[in-house]
């Protein structure tokens, strides 16, 4: 079955205080696509004929992973996830795929600094967000942050300048880790 066409509901006995009752299920059926996401794989779909490649199976599975995994992932993460969907997706395609990812607004890239990047699916939020990031264990949160967007243009416009990118991240201690680290005191 492909992920476009609607999943087959099948009908279940159900017994209920000893009577039978109908009920429909669709367990290890995969969910309809949402109208969200069949337009952004149209998007997606365009964005790279655009730039002459197909939309592989392999390609589609890399774009159905990092859509569907929630939070901050690494590249890692998503070929796990792809592999999941198709087992044919290699390490190559997942690498040739994250730029079109991002360059197609279907992700973002989270650089914090350490050997990895971290990606997360974009949720069409136009507010500036900034980074938390815990120290110890790598945990992100965002948080929005529009004043800095303003402030941004600002400073740049001052000094006869437009911003291109701008981002805002604070290194710190998770709740988690400052327990754990007050505990080995």
């Amino acid at each position: 079955m492909k992920g476009s066409e609607a999943p087959v509901s099948m009908t279940r006995p159900v017994l209920t205080r000893g009577r039978s009752v109908s009920k429909v299920s669709q367990i290890g059926m995969p969910k309809p696509p949402s109208s969200e996401s069949v337009e952004q794989s149209g998007a997606f779909r365009a964005f790279i004929a655009q730039k002459g490649l197909r939309a592989t199976r392999q390609r589609m599975a890399v774009f159905e992973a990092a859509r569907s995994i929630q939070g901050h992932y690494t590249a890692e993460d998503l070929m796990k996830k792809a592999r999941s969907l198709d087992r044919s997706v290699s390490r190559a395609t997942i690498y040739r795929a994250i730029p079109l990812l991002i360059g197609s607004s279907i992700v973002r890239e989270v650089d914090v600094g350490r050997d990895h990047k971290y990606y997360l699916a974009e949720a069409g939020s136009a507010t500036f967000r900034a980074q938390l990031i815990c120290e110890s264990c790598e945990t992100i949160v965002e948080v929005e942050a529009p004043f800095m967007e303003w402030y941004g243009k600002a400073v740049a416009a001052k000094h006869g300048m437009r911003p291109i990118s701008q981002k805002l991240q604070v290194t710190a201690l998770c709740e988690r880790c400052q327990k754990r680290k007050t505990a080995r005191l």
